[in-house]
């Protein structure tokens, strides 16, 4: 979305929400993304349903860093209730609990044969013998990053985010909410019907711990197996798992393909990431300790303002956020200490933003904290791909670890997940102006308040300022 945040889509960040009856002509712009996106509602809990993939294709046909595909095939996965969606977001808003688990995971609408409601419904992808297709996977789930495997088959990873990889073999997929996976698969076993399968990777409290699938189906004469095999996951918990495929992640970085990794920062921001909770009145609440779950960045739990921030800005409306947002944690302590003091948990609510500078080069550190419990956060940023340049388990070490970043050829992506008491490092040059938001991409963080947005001012240039807001913008 080049200069035009107006599009974007988060309530209360770019736009009010549209009204009942009213309507918002959304005009999306691409830059140099090519493989797999993914478009979805940005108001409450409505992404449950409301998504869908976005395919970019070459700009000359089968123009592909591989061998051309004989087909390509979408998958995406979700979640669902057996109740409201609303309802769900509603009750545990109010309680100040967790949500209540989903009932299924589903792979392409349809939970597939382990559940009791869809068997004949369950999606059959049909592949022949010999043959290579390009899997477009996105992880539409609301609140669980997903393995993902097909019984009895490798797959070679060629695409993240809307960017190519250099090619990975693996056997399974970890994928976080809000990312896309581009992979290539070989129907090359003996023709029979196969489970492809999602189940949850999960490091801390309640999650649906149930398996969706779909069937690889082999198109000719046979007679398929009484019951199709079953792939074998990584345990849920698998931290080891998850970190290792993500890690392998790099970019193609040819020169049909170059990537441009910024290497003089002048900007350097951390910020932790956190679980919290806040008293309740009459210790009424549903959350540990008869508290309120919250959630935070640098311990600013974000408080949704009247209006959105983006037409606070442009029309230079005062009062509607702060520019305070701190670049560094408040307090320093041992963020994946086994104990954290009490003392350290409450959160401060405020609607603030960071400000930067057009073309600052950027580097942000992401350090998960063990207040309340350590969890993976799949963080995503609004208006920018940026190039994953380290990650790690424990304490980010300042002088140590950056020894260690990969500046040569790291993953460019939108959607990055932070392991559960690790850290992540991004980079990516301030060079898309307007109000972008951050924030984890587990809607019941995200509810929690784990977000907040930056403001990147104006180049000098004509071509480096944000256009102008369409005629039609929603009003609050």
């Amino acid at each position: 979305m080049p200069r035009y945040p107006w599009s974007d889509g988060p309530e209360w960040i770019t736009q009010c929400p549209i009204r009942p009856g009213t309507r918002f002509n959304q005009k999306v712009i691409f830059s140099n993304e090519i493989g797999t996106l993914w478009w979805h509602a940005h108001s409450d809990w409505s992404r449950a349903t409301v998504h869908g993939a976005i395919v970019v294709t070459p700009k000359k046909k089968n123009d592909y860093p591989f061998p051309k595909p004989y087909g390509q095939i979408p998958i995406i996965l979700g979640e669902w209730w057996k109740s409201d969606v609303p309802s769900v977001l509603n009750e545990f808003e109010e309680s100040g609990g967790d949500p209540n688990n989903s009932d299924a995971f589903v792979i392409n609408g349809q939970p597939g044969h382990l559940y009791p409601c869809s068997k004949q419904d369950t999606f059959k992808m049909g592949v022949e013998y010999g043959k290579t297709y390009l899997v477009k996977l996105v992880n539409a789930a609301m609140n669980e990053i997903l393995f993902y495997k097909i019984a009895n088959h490798n797959i070679t990873v060629v695409g993240t985010d809307g960017a190519y990889t250099k090619p990975l073999k693996s056997d399974y997929i970890t994928i976080s909410p809000g990312q896309t996976i581009d992979f290539l698969l070989q129907a090359n076993q003996p023709p029979n019907h196969y489970y492809m399968a999602a189940r949850a990777y999960s490091t801390a409290g309640p999650f649906d711990n149930t398996t969706t699938t779909a069937i690889l189906q082999y198109i000719g004469n046979y007679t398929p197996s009484s019951s199709p095999a079953l792939p074998s996951f990584p345990e849920y918990n698998d931290t080891l798992a998850s970190t290792s495929f993500t890690s392998q992640l790099k970019s193609l970085g040819n020169k049909e393909y170059p990537i441009d990794v910024p290497l003089d920062v002048t900007t350097n921001l951390f910020f932790t990431i956190s679980l919290n909770l806040s008293p309740c009145v009459n210790n009424s609440c549903a959350g540990p300790f008869n508290e309120s779950f919250k959630a935070s960045l640098n311990n600013v739990s974000f408080d949704s303002p009247k209006i959105d921030i983006l037409q606070a800005y442009y029309d230079r409306i005062k009062g509607v956020y702060g520019t305070n947002f701190p670049r560094n944690p408040p307090r320093i302590f041992n963020y994946t200490a086994d104990i954290i003091p009490r003392a350290l948990w409450e959160p401060v609510n405020a609607t603030r933003v960071k400000v930067v500078e057009y073309n600052s080069t950027i580097e942000l550190v992401f350090q998960g904290t063990n207040i309340v419990a350590g969890i993976d956060h799949p963080m995503h940023l609004h208006g920018y791909s940026f190039y994953v340049v380290g990650s790690g388990l424990g304490n980010f070490n300042p002088i140590r670890d950056p020894l260690n970043y990969n500046l040569v050829d790291p993953p460019l992506q939108n959607t990055i997940a932070v392991p559960r008491n690790g850290w992540a490092a991004i980079r990516f040059k301030a060079n898309n102006p307007g109000v972008w938001l951050m924030h984890c991409h587990l809607e019941r963080h995200y509810t929690w308040g784990m977000l907040m947005a930056f403001i990147v001012k104006d180049g000098n240039t004509p071509h480096a300022k944000m256009l102008p807001p369409p005629p039609d913008m929603p009003q609050c």
